[in-house]
This record gives C-alpha cells, sequence and structure tokens, in this order.
C-alpha cells in the first residue's frame, strides 16, 4: 500500500543524542566553505604584504572569486539545512522555496538535482522529507551523480557509479539502531526515518547496479 501525504502528527520528540549529531553534521557541511573563505583571507593578507607592487591588478582576482564562491556555498547549505532540519508542521515558508534550496545546495558541484514538479506542489512537510531524502541519497554517490525526485509515492533515485547504500544507512532509515549507536555518518538517515515515521510511513531502500532507490511507503500492519 502507498503512503498518502496525510497530515503530520507533529506529536513526536527527538531524542537529544539526535539533535547533537545533527548538529555536528551541520557543522561538517559548513567547515569547508568557510575553510576556503579563511584561506581566501589568508591570501589577499600576504598579496597586500608583498614588498614589491603587485604585477597585475588583478592579483587579487583569484582569491575574492574563491572567497565569493565558498560564502555563497555555505550560505546556500545553511538555507537549506535550516528548512531541513528546523521547518515544523503547519508553518509558513518564507524565503526560497524548497525547490529552490534543494538547487542551490547542489549547484556547481557534482551533482545534477530534480525537483520535479509534482513534488514542488506537495505539503510543505512532505518537501521537507523529500530534501531530507536528497542528502541522504547524496551520501551514496561517492564520485557524485544525479538525484531525481519523484511523487506517487515520494521516491528519490540516486543514479550513478558507484551508488551504493551502506548497511548502517539503511539500518537507519528504519529506525532500526539504538539511538546511542547514531554517528554523525548515519543520523542524516535515521532524522529522516523520523520525518517518515511522523507522516505516517517509512522508508523502504533498494539497489541496484548504478542506483539506489527510496521511496516513502505506508508501513506494514
Amino acid at each position: 500500500m502507498l503512503a498518502k501525504h496525510q497530515p503530520a502528527d507533529t506529536s513526536g520528540i527527538v531524542d537529544i543524542r539526535v539533535l547533537e549529531l545533527l548538529v555536528a553534521r551541520l557543522c561538517h557541511e559548513l567547515s569547508g566553505p568557510i575553510a576556503a573563505i579563511n584561506n581566501g583571507v589568508e591570501l589577499i593578507e600576504e598579496d597586500d604584504g608583498h614588498p614589491e607592487p603587485l604585477p597585475s591588478s588583478g592579483a587579487a582576482d583569484e582569491p575574492l572569486a574563491l572567497i565569493s564562491d565558498s560564502a555563497r556555498r555555505a550560505g546556500n547549505r545553511l538555507r537549506f539545512y535550516r528548512f531541513a532540519y528546523g521547518f515544523s508542521a503547519g508553518s509558513v515558508i518564507s524565503g526560497p522555496s524548497p525547490y529552490e534550496l534543494a538547487i542551490g545546495v547542489f549547484d556547481g558541484g557534482r551533482f545534477v538535482c530534480n525537483f520535479s514538479d509534482s513534488i514542488r506542489r506537495l505539503p510543505s512537510e512532505w518537501q521537507k522529507l523529500a530534501c531530507n531524502l536528497l542528502s541522504v541519497g547524496a551520501e551514496t554517490l561517492p564520485r557524485g551523480g544525479r538525484l531525481a525526485l519523484s511523487d506517487n509515492p515520494l521516491m528519490l533515485e540516486a543514479i550513478g557509479d558507484p551508488a551504493a547504500l551502506t548497511p548502517e544507512t539503511h539500518a537507519a532509515l528504519l529506525l532500526t539502531p539504538p539511538i546511542d549507536e547514531l554517528t554523525p555518518r548515519t543520523v542524516q538517515a535515521y532524522f529522516t526515518g523520523l520525518l517518515a515515521k511522523v507522516l505516517g510511513c517509512v522508508v523502504v531502500a533498494t539497489t541496484e547496479p548504478g542506483r539506489v532507490r527510496m521511496t516513502a511507503v505506508a508501513p506494514r500492519n
């Protein structure tokens, strides 16, 4: 039986351990762009301290471009995860749409993100689940690839070579491991499983060469 788009049950409480690991994951996501910003600043400071005149007025263009690109990536990630982790059911989406957030967080990287029109019309809490599925899917494609979301039922396909879902991540999607056994690598899948549970479904994953599918379906009785 396929999962229907039922209103969310907002009575669930997330264990503090899950929140701690999500914070650790978010810090990891931001550490790369912020480190690149610092590197760009250091390059400009080195140029400013050079005893000889710079051979070209464009010598600082490269570090400035690095700073600009890194700041853009950090901002995109913050906005994406603010919605994916922090949006509450029943709230009104302000600012960029979930579609724009998803496209922005993968822009210029190793992934192509297909966020179908039908997904964009879903209730916001289902779009939140879709965004979290994107994060799980990205982890299954170590060399990058295509992330495609479709509806009826909500499904993510992660397509690339290689595409692999680890047993630990698969178990976390199904909320199988005890919370104290979660790690920063598996907490995203666990949190996604929690969101699915609140929406009255479970995330079932299947794998085949070059492809991982994750589908939100109604649980079996």
